[in-house]
C-alpha cells in the first residue's frame, strides 16, 4: 500500500496525559493547555492525572462537609464528578477525551478471588468515568499478573477481556487491547491478534504501541547491544522484525487497530539486571516508564512499526506518550509547550519517513 505525504499529514493526533509534565506546576489544565496548543486535538486522559486533578480540584471546596480528606482510584463517585470539569476544560481547549488509561491487571483472576472481584468492579468503575467525560475508548494492557497466579490458559483470558467488552458495549464503547512486552501471557501484537479474533466483539480492537512491539521484539535493555541476543547476530534479529512488521501489515484489518501509541526508547548505558526489581518490575517494565524518548531520539525500529501499521489501509489516532527521563532514566528538566510542540514537529519527521 502506497504511503502518500499528503495522506499521512491528515492523521488525527493525540497525546497522554500522563507522559507530559515534570514540575508541580505542570497541573492537568497546564498540560491540556500546552498539548491543545502545540495542536493535537485528542488526548488520553490516565486515572492517575485525574485523581490528582479530584484532590486538587475537590480541595477548593472547604465549604462542603463530604469531601474525604483524599480521593482514590476507587472513589468512583467523586472521579466521575471531576471527570464532568474534565470534559469541560477538554471542550474549551478543542480536545476530545479519545482514551482513558492504563486499565492493568483485569483479566485472569481466579472465579471467587478476591482480585477478580476488584478488578470487575474497576471495570464499571472506570466505564462509568468514561461516560461522564464522554470517552468512548478504554486501553485494556494485557496483564503482567504472574502466571502462578493467573495460570496460562488463553481461553480464560478471552472469556474475561469478552466480559468486559460487552460492558463496554452496553455503553456504547470500545476496548482497545494493547500488548505491553513485559507481560505474562501477551507480549506481542500477534498475541493480542490471536487473542482479539477470539474475543470476537465488533466493539474490541487493538491498541498498537511504537515502544511496545519495537522494543519486546528488537530491543532488549538487559544486552550490552541493546538489541535481543538470544544466541542470533543483529542481522538476524533485524530480518525477523522486518518479517513481523510486514506480517502485521498483512494480517490485521484497518479497523481492528483503534490507536497507535507513539514512542521511541534509550539504549540503557547499563544493561539493566534481567531480573525484577525491587518494587517487582520487570526490565521492559522499568526501561518503559522513564526511558522512552520522542522518536528519532533513541534507537528504537519506530518507523518500521509505524510504517507497518499505515500498511494496513489504519489512518485513525496516532497518540503520543513520551516517558522521557532522559538517557539516564532520573528525569529531564522541560517546560510543557516547547515539550509539546517538539512532539508535533516529530510527527511531521516520521510521517515524512514513513512516506518514503
Amino acid at each position: 500500500m502506497s504511503l502518500s505525504r499528503e495522506s499521512l499529514r491528515q492523521l488525527p493526533l493525540s497525546y497522554a496525559s500522563c507522559s507530559i509534565g515534570c514540575k508541580p506546576e505542570h497541573t492537568l489544565p497546564a498540560r491540556l493547555s500546552a498539548i491543545s496548543a502545540a495542536g493535537f486535538t485528542g488526548l488520553e486522559l490516565s486515572m492517575p492525572d485525574l485523581v490528582a486533578f479530584a484532590n486538587q480540584h475537590l480541595r477548593t471546596d472547604q465549604q462542603s462537609p463530604d469531601i474525604k480528606a483524599e480521593v482514590t482510584n476507587h472513589d468512583f463517585d467523586d472521579l466521575c464528578a471531576v471527570a464532568k470539569v474534565v470534559k469541560t476544560m477538554c471542550d474549551a481547549q478543542g480536545l476530545e477525551i479519545m482514551l482513558m488509561q492504563p486499565f492493568a491487571n483485569f483479566e485472569g483472576w481466579p472465579e471467587g478471588s478476591p482480585e477478580r472481584k476488584d478488578a470487575f468492579e474497576r471495570a464499571d468503575g472506570w466505564l462509568r468515568i468514561m461516560e461522564s467525560c464522554g470517552c468512548k475508548t478504554l486501553q485494556v494492557g494485557s496483564t503482567d499478573t504472574p502466571a502462578e497466579k493467573i495460570g496460562t490458559d488463553r481461553e480464560r483470558f478471552v472469556g474475561d477481556l469478552r466480559q468486559i467488552a460487552d460492558m463496554a458495549g452496553k455503553k456504547g464503547m470500545r476496548i482497545a487491547y494493547e500488548n505491553w512486552c513485559w507481560s505474562t501471557h501477551a507480549p506481542d501484537w500477534a498475541d493480542v491478534w490471536d487473542i482479539c479474533r477470539r474475543v470476537d466483539r465488533e466493539n474490541f480492537g487493538l491498541c498498537l504501541d511504537t515502544f511496545q512491539s519495537a522494543g519486546g521484539e528488537w530491543g532488549d535493555p538487559t544486552t550490552e547491544s541493546g538489541m535481543i541476543e538470544d544466541g542470533k547476530s543483529a542481522e538476524e534479529v533485524t530480518q525477523k522484525w522486518k518479517e513481523s512488521c510486514d506480517q502485521l501489515a498483512k494480517t490485521i484489518p484497518a479497523e481492528k487497530i483503534f490507536l497507535l501509541q507513539i514512542s521511541d526508547a534509550y539504549k540503557p548505558k547499563e544493561a539493566f539486571k534481567d531480573e525484577a526489581d525491587e518494587n517487582g518490575m520487570r526490565p521492559r517494565a522499568r526501561w518503559s516508564s522513564a526511558w522512552r524518548p520522542l522518536p528519532f531520539e533513541g534507537y528504537l525500529p519506530v518507523v518500521d512499526f509505524a510504517q507497518a501499521v499505515l500498511k494496513s489501509g489504519f489512518k485513525g489516532w496516532f497518540s503520543y506518550e513520551i516517558f522521557d527521563g532522559g538517557p539516564d532514566g532520573q528525569g529531564k528538566d522541560y517546560e510543557l509547550g516547547p515539550f509539546a510542540e517538539a512532539a508535533m514537529e516529530c510527527q511531521k519527521k516520521l510521517m515524512d519517513a514513513c512516506a518514503s
